[in-house]
């Protein structure tokens, strides 16, 4: 059983609380990093993943990388990075700057939304889209989502056959949660760019969303 691990859709929260238990319920889990995509996957093979909406995703992985993952993690800027951080130091900033009327912000922002894996789009580099999901449905045995990531865990524990008292971190730092003194206000017109910017996500998203609902899933 794969677990697919998309960044900042509580994904790390998710790994910590299984990893010690791997080999413990009906399947063997392997507990993926960020590059592993759905297609490089043998059919036939189990397939777990979470999301979240794509508008708090950017903010919350846009304050991870601005963070450079502290205090869990140490992962220093690259270069393209630094200069990102150092023009846009808050995710307002980066967002409003998607429909800015200067051509050269526009731009700057544009090739921002690349820095980081936490900030790009996931549809079709991760699963090829609703296509490429749909064709390996069968494959597929659970989808959770960030916003409701405790309930769906707990179905996922009895999916595969878990202990009932494994228990997904409380702790910030384990969870790798943002800190409360980062900002993630967003103006109504930043809001609006990264809905049209994320809109293959968003509908991919709620793609998801929908196959869950309808019991499709599982």
């Amino acid at each position: 059983m794969h677990f697919l691990h998309i960044g900042k859709t509580g994904g790390t929260a998710v790994r910590t609380a299984l990893e010690p238990y791997a080999t413990a319920g009906h399947y063997t889990l392997v507990l993926h990093g960020h590059e592993q995509r759905l297609r490089q996957l043998a059919p036939g093979e189990g397939v777990v993943f979470f999301l979240r909406d794509p508008v708090t995703r950017f903010v919350s992985g846009f304050n991870s990388r601005l963070r450079q993952g502290l205090p869990r993690y140490h992962l220093p800027w690259s270069p393209e990075q630094k200069a990102v951080f150092e023009r846009f130091p808050a995710p307002n900033l980066l967002a409003l700057a998607l429909s800015s009327s200067h051509a050269e912000e526009k731009a700057a922002a544009e090739k921002a939304m690349d820095c980081s894996g936490h900030l790009r789009k996931i549809a079709g580099p991760w699963f090829d889209g609703e296509a490429g999901l749909l064709a390996r449905l069968p494959d597929i045995f659970h989808i959770g989502f960030q916003e409701t990531l405790a309930q769906d865990f707990e179905i996922l524990k009895v999916k595969l056959g878990l202990p009932g008292e494994i228990q997904l971190p409380t702790d910030e730092v384990a969870a790798h949660k943002t800190p409360k003194n980062f900002e993630t206000r967003l103006e109504p017109q930043a809001v609006a760019n990264l809905t049209a910017w994320y809109q293959e996500d968003i509908r991919f998203y709620q793609f998801c969303r929908q196959l869950v609902a309808d019991g499709r899933i599982g």
